[in-house]
């Protein structure tokens, strides 16, 4: 049995949130009432469910204390065995879910995201599969009712990118974009290829949560080097006359980013602002992860972007995860942005994961 004094202890704090929603001092503020509400929806699922195992766990006392009497009619006996038997069952059916409604929330879940697509290995196919890369998390993001933007990129003349970063908002994309930072690798007859034989490239990709607020990852402008210089690729007159393009460089951890994509000077420094709090937002994310127990060792790979996640092969028309082995025959619907299947198995492997390190 759980233990019931915890679940009582988390009912309460579920009953004292809701209570504080209600005092005029927390309505008039804000940004409090926002964090209280979030905090209050967070529990609510695990309170519910907590409120009814005891309920149930209580019940399921008394009738063994009902059964423990001496002298009970055969009839009543009868009665309280087949309670007994019942409410046991109803506790049984509920632990799992408690469990893992117990195990350890992911604090970036509910972000918005920022994308990183770059080629790797395979000249202009990589730049090519880069392209394809975004497109079909551009897809992905339209089947969620996400909205998807480019912050940078730096598109080829065939139709793919050097480089592309763009953000994706909406309700809990990190918790289902955090899985696809890696190496994507391609097996394919690049269009180029005059003699039909299959290439392999590599392209990787890095997810960052996005910092909701400025304050959430405070920079010291102590702490900045800013460059400005002339943007490069296509622009006319303005790319020789303007130094619109900006590379900011954060010292105490070495992180550089450029932005070059607006015609301002002031846009590009707002866009590589954001970009560089998601990556100082990451590294914190890495570091909190690094602290916890071995459970997120397991979680369907590192996410370092030097492992081989995953594997899209255009002749079997196959793609195969690597870090849970799963491969599906539909590679068109894949790239088309179909990857709940993907992504619903890789969130069950990290559940798994998590609910024997917790046994364990």
């Amino acid at each position: 049995m759980l233990d019931l004094e915890r679940l009582r202890e988390i009912v309460a704090q579920f009953d004292e949130l809701t209570e504080k929603l209600c005092d005029p001092d927390l309505l008039g503020d804000p940004a409090r009432y926002k964090a209280a509400a979030q905090q209050r929806a967070g529990l609510e699922s695990m309170a519910n469910q907590c409120r009814r195992y005891v309920e149930v766990a209580d019940q399921f006392e008394e009738t063994r204390a009902e059964l423990d009497k001496a002298n009970q009619p055969a009839d009543m006996l009868t009665m309280f065995k087949e309670e007994f038997a019942d409410l046991r069952t109803q506790l049984e059916a509920m632990e799992p879910v408690i469990r893992k409604l117990m195990l350890p929330k992911d604090l970036f879940a509910g972000k918005n995201v920022i994308v990183e697509i770059r080629p790797a290995a395979g000249g202009d196919e990589a730049a090519i599969f880069a392209g394809d890369l975004f497109r079909m998390y551009s897809r992905f993001a339209e089947a969620h009712n996400w909205t998807c933007s480019i912050l940078e990129a730096q598109p080829t003349d065939l139709g793919g990118f050097k480089e592309v970063v763009f953000e994706i908002q909406g309700f809990e994309v990190y918790a289902h974009m955090k899985y696809e930072s890696g190496v994507h690798r391609v097996q394919r007859v690049p269009e180029t290829e005059a003699q039909g034989r299959i290439h392999t490239s590599t392209v990787t990709v890095a997810v960052l949560p996005e910092a909701d607020t400025v304050e959430e990852v405070p920079i010291d402008v102590k702490d900045l080097k800013v460059d400005t210089y002339r943007a490069q690729g296509s622009g006319g007159q303005h790319v020789n006359k303007t130094e619109s393009a900006i590379r900011i460089t954060h010292l105490p951890t070495g992180v550089v980013v450029a932005c070059q994509d607006e015609r301002s000077q002031i846009q590009n420094r707002e866009r590589a602002m954001r970009i560089l709090r998601a990556k100082l937002l990451e590294a914190e994310r890495e570091r909190i992860v690094s602290e916890q127990t071995e459970t997120r060792k397991n979680q369907v790979g590192t996410g370092d972007r030097s492992e081989k996640i995953r594997t899209y092969n255009y002749p079997q028309s196959r793609v195969t995860d690597h870090r849970i082995g799963l491969s599906i025959m539909n590679l068109p619907a894949i790239v088309q942005g179909d990857l709940d299947e993907i992504v619903q198995a890789l969130q069950a492997a990290e559940q798994e994961a998590l609910l024997q390190a917790a046994g364990s």
